[in-house]
């Protein structure tokens, strides 16, 4: 398997890129007959683990989770990584994958939505109005802005063009501290490594140690869908199965108990 390309500048944005190239490189090269191997948005890391112990526990079949960055694990799949289901934070790698010929034909399907957040370490933060009479950077100080990967992460795409739509990009850019997935820079604010980051509403939900103070405009970036689909190389008798079960009613509560909305 092909290592993922690291990127350049913060020290952050580096070790977030090497513990991925970690994980993925134990991903396993095939999983078992009853298996089904599903390579998902780390934002999915909750609620996505759920919906498979209740997948298991009605069918008996396992689901083996890689869950990272959607940029890095559509690249993976590019190149040849044995993934029976991709399920993405954003069309545009969905589309990615499309358009190379990676994903079984019919198989795609929108299956969730999520909201856009601007979260604070712990839970005494003011909430603020998300627009452009926000003095973001005069809120982070000398600070950081925790965000993962403005040009390649969806989460930091849509984040990116929210604060260019409300006319705050560029007042922050410099203080942002990129992160190789959501999850990631989600973390940095647990810890209070940085005071301010942007995640789904969905990953502050898993996350006691920090707080939502403000919700982005839907209009401020395009509509968060995450698609799934099963992989043109799949040979999984299970994958079919763990699709459906995805969009099933015991899916859905736990999806929907962890912050996502459902896509009808």
């Amino acid at each position: 398997m092909k290592a993922m390309q690291l990127y350049k500048l913060t020290p952050v944005r580096w070790i977030g890129a090497v513990l991925t190239v970690l994980a993925l490189a134990h991903v396993p090269t095939r999983a078992g007959a009853q298996d089904v191997l599903v390579f998902a948005a780390a934002s999915l890391t909750d609620a996505l683990s759920r919906v498979a112990e209740a997948w298991t526990a009605e069918t008996g079949q396992v689901a083996v989770i890689s869950f990272a960055g959607a940029s890095a694990l559509a690249r993976q799949i590019q190149e040849g990584a044995p993934a029976d289901i991709f399920i993405s934070a954003s069309p545009d790698w969905m589309d990615a994958l499309e358009a190379s010929g990676d994903l079984r034909e019919g198989t795609r399907r929108d299956i969730l939505g999520n909201t856009l957040v601007l979260i604070a370490h712990g839970h005494e933060a003011a909430p603020v109005i998300l627009d452009a009479d926000l003095d973001l950077a005069g809120m982070l100080g000398d600070e950081r802005l925790a965000m993962a990967l403005v040009d390649a992460v969806p989460a930091g795409i849509y984040g990116r063009t929210a604060l260019a739509t409300l006319g705050l990009w560029e007042s922050v850019a410099p203080r942002v501290a990129q992160t190789d997935n959501v999850r990631a820079a989600l973390a940095l604010v647990a810890r209070n490594e940085a005071p301010l980051g942007i995640v789904y509403a969905s990953d502050a939900v898993a996350e006691d140690a920090v707080s939502v103070i403000g919700t982005f405009p839907a209009d401020s970036h395009a509509p968060i869908t995450y698609p799934a689909a099963i992989t043109a190389e799949s040979d999984s008798a299970a994958a079919e199965s763990f699709l459906d079960f995805l969009t099933s009613g015991p899916a859905r509560a736990i999806w929907l108990a962890h912050g996502f909305s459902i896509v009808d």
